[in-house]
């Protein structure tokens, strides 16, 4: 089945069956993301805090990453077991309260532990919805309905950075709390509401839909049935939580995402950072200056991903995107470029690691099913998002010892090896000659 060739009534349940999640999906991931990654922007208030410095931020940031790293597959398999509806809204109500509690930071050791506990209290949470996805679309329609889903990432730095300058601005010495606190505690407030509704209003599966009619619902099943016959017929028989661990096919996507991550969260956390230093030091204009190449790779990411599910090819959108994004980054940091400029081709760079991002998940939902599925999907998204912890302690280091174009080189070297490695190590095998 292709999307290009689907039936008019087939494409119409798709259309519905989308426009019911990925909306909200979409909602959630943004707050997601504004959450995990705020503490960009309160770095710009931070800093007038006498515990706090350059290498306490770049820290803090990373070890978010630890907390998400233990907790992501036995999340995964829990969510699995039990359904997404209460998983995610446990998940969401947590990180929303966790991050709220990020304000009572009043030393290293504080803002260390409570960054460290965000992580643990929103594992799952991706892979969670990358799974969810799977229990609705076959694999034919992924790569254009994750993208879909992750323009969230997008969509957040073009909502949450000019919300966060502005939030920043005029919140300073409200009832005695800092900028930073301010920050923490407001965007946290609808991750909890949000959380709470959630039970309400998502289905498990197709079958629990009563969105749905009993003819929808039929179809959307025989396409996954269809779906998992084709893997089985192919020789993709990863079923259960050990084969996740044991293929080679799952450790190999576990280096790509790890070096696509490297570039995602290179950018997120120091973005705003290298606005202030080239562009403006007004807070709101920052916010607004970082939305804009965010809001390029919101629409070069939909027309990647649409087109990759159009033609049925993944690995040269994966690894062609990577490489280009690897090249904006090195070129983002040559010396003497008008500022304008750099924020031109930074924008050129996140284009490229989201339409990498978005399109790579096309790749480990069609060889893995079942438990297995659950379990390496959070595998890979752990595995991965271990760079979220080195990329801010890289950039900051080489940052601080060296200069900020080495930094942006570094990152440009883990996306050039993600690019390679999906190109030349992603091949379909050749068949035996007669």
């Amino acid at each position: 089945m292709n999307p290009a060739t689907s039936s008019p009534e087939e494409t119409a349940v798709y259309r519905k069956v989308t426009w019911r999640l990925i909306p909200l999906l979409f909602t959630c991931y943004i707050l997601a993301y504004i959450d995990r990654v705020n503490v960009g922007f309160a770095k710009l208030s931070l800093k007038a805090e006498p515990w706090f410095s350059e290498t306490v931020f770049a820290t803090g940031a990373g070890i978010f990453f630890l907390g998400y790293f233990f907790f992501e597959v036995p999340g995964n398999i829990i969510l699995h077991r039990v359904g997404a509806r209460r998983w995610i809204a446990r998940i969401m109500i947590s990180w929303g309260l966790m991050s709220a509690l990020m304000a009572v930071s009043h030393s290293a050791a504080s803002f260390y532990t409570l960054r460290f506990l965000l992580g643990v209290a929103e594992a799952g949470f991706f892979p969670g919805i990358i799974l969810y996805l799977t229990y609705w679309y076959p694999r034919q329609h992924r790569a254009r309905i994750v993208a879909l889903f992750m323009t969230a990432i997008a969509a957040s730095g073009v909502i949450g950075g000019p919300l966060s300058g502005w939030l920043l601005k005029v919140s300073s010495g409200w009832l005695g709390l800092a900028a930073w606190q301010w920050l923490f505690i407001l965007e946290a407030i609808p991750t909890i509401l949000l959380g709470c509704a959630v039970p309400f209003l998502l289905a498990d599966r197709p079958a629990q839909a009563t969105w749905l009619t009993a003819a929808e619902r039929d179809l959307l099943e025989a396409n996954l049935a269809e779906d998992e016959k084709t893997k089985t017929a192919q020789g993709h028989r990863a079923h259960r939580v050990r084969d996740a661990f044991l293929s080679g096919k799952v450790w190999l996507c576990c280096a790509i995402y790890f070096g696509a991550i490297v570039g995602l969260y290179g950018v997120s956390f120091w973005l705003p950072q290298i606005i202030k230093d080239t562009l403006t030091q007004d807070d709101w204009q920052v916010g607004l200056f970082s939305a804009i190449p965010w809001a390029c790779a919101t629409v070069g990411m939909l027309i990647v991903g649409r087109h990759s599910d159009r033609t049925g090819e993944r690995r040269w959108h994966i690894g062609l995107s990577a490489l280009v994004a690897a090249a904006a980054f090195s070129l983002s940091g040559l010396p003497g470029l008008h500022p304008w400029l750099v924020l031109a081709i930074l924008a050129v760079a996140i284009t490229g690691v989201m339409s990498t991002i978005s399109c790579f998940w096309s790749l480990p939902t069609a060889i893995l099913s079942g438990t297995a599925a659950a379990a390496g999907i959070a595998w890979i998204n752990s595995v991965g998002n271990l760079a979220g912890y080195l990329s801010p302690e890289m950039i900051g280091w080489l940052k601080t010892h060296r200069d900020l174009q080495t930094a942006l080189n570094a990152v440009a070297c883990a996306l050039a090896i993600s690019g390679l490695l999906v190109i030349f190590g992603t091949r379909p095998a050749q068949a035996p000659k007669p």
